[in-house]
């Protein structure tokens, strides 16, 4: 009986691991998934159904600038991007990621929702987040990855959230309305006013969830006036509590 047991528990390990490998295999692979693909500078773009909208060329010129600010950024590095447009790859994603507006992992940026290029968002469940802020958001994720590799970064790292997910955000919110940390403090203080439903808008109708605003403004306080670098961040073994009190008297100190 115990043979038994044991040969069938060997049969099920064996099985197990060949469709992590085969998963594996598809989530590192796009094509696989996708019926078409063009390489477009450090970009390889894979879709689907429906031809590329020269406008998402434009935007990912405007996201290699924003890399550029990023002390993580690789001249060389590059990062595929992977479309919604009929592929079940963005959907095999989300089985395992959970849903979101897109997701960046090792190289790979996919996105979800549905893409208004022209406009530039990705529209999800009746909320708008800026197209070429989250592909730059998750481009940063890719940039992170191949920084520190797969043990040493999220999930299995286990970074606290406002480090991990707040630089990427950092990184990415470039709008004229949002380099002011003064100004993004006290839109954060007026919208939890309200009944905000969790989100946050900004003045092109876009917007991000306030735990996500929460964290970029930590890393812009430690970074613009703390003058930290990302990595003495990620060294830093201070509490969030204690960063977050930090910046709320730098914030009552000077908006007096």
């Amino acid at each position: 009986m115990k043979k038994q047991i044991r040969k069938w528990s060997l049969r099920i390990t064996a099985v197990f691991i060949v469709i992590v490998l085969l998963l594996a295999g598809i989530l590192l692979n796009p094509s696989t998934l996708y019926a078409n693909k063009v390489i477009y500078k450090n970009y390889t773009i894979y879709y689907h159904t429906a031809s590329i909208n020269p406008t998402l060329l434009q935007q990912l010129d405007t996201v290699t600038g924003n890399l550029k600010k990023s002390e993580l950024y690789k001249q060389d590095h590059h990062i595929d991007i992977c479309l919604n447009d009929g592929s079940i790859y963005p959907l095999l994603v989300q089985s395992l990621q959970g849903a979101a507006f897109g997701w960046g992992f090792y190289d790979k940026v996919v996105l979800a929702g549905n893409a208004h290029y022209n406009n530039n968002f990705v529209e999800l469940r009746g909320y708008k987040w800026n197209l070429t802020q989250l592909l730059t958001h998750e481009a940063v994720h890719c940039l992170q990855f191949s920084r520190w590799g797969l043990l040493k970064s999220n999930p299995v790292a286990g970074i606290p959230a406002w480090k991990w997910e707040g630089y990427p955000e950092y990184i990415a919110r470039t709008g004229a309305e949002q380099q002011n940390l003064q100004t993004n403090i006290t839109r954060l203080q007026s919208v939890l006013q309200t009944d905000n439903n969790g989100w946050i808008n900004f003045a092109d109708g876009t917007g991000t969830s306030i735990s996500y605003y929460k964290n970029w403004l930590l890393i812009m306080y430690c970074m613009d006036v703390k003058k930290w670098t990302y990595e003495s961040v990620l060294k830093d073994t201070s509490a969030v509590q204690v960063i977050e009190a930090e910046m709320m008297a730098w914030y009552q100190q000077h908006n007096q």
